[in-house]
């Protein structure tokens, strides 16, 4: 989590073209939700990527960094060797 907090608060400014209407829907929402038309984006970004769904999963687990880190090797590892008695 220490990772995710130094992304959430660096940003970096960038310059994107939009459909007139998409923009129009962005300002409009933004203004329903009482939010920056960049948070909006931002937000459309991050579910269209399924960033939003990593960090709601970290969210609710459980788990240590670490051991959230040990299960995911011990899965890799798990899956590979399933991998190779197929061959």
């Amino acid at each position: 989590m220490r990772y995710h907090w130094l992304m959430a608060t660096t940003k970096r400014k960038i310059t994107v073209y939009l459909d007139p209407e998409v923009a129009r829907a962005a300002k409009v929402r933004a203004a329903r939700l009482d939010k920056r038309d960049s948070e909006v984006i931002e937000d459309a970004l991050r579910a269209h990527l399924g960033i939003a769904a990593l960090d709601e999963a970290q969210r609710l687990s459980a788990l240590s960094e670490d051991a959230a880190l040990e299960l995911a090797n011990a899965e890799v590892h798990a899956a590979r060797r399933e991998r190779r008695k197929r061959r």
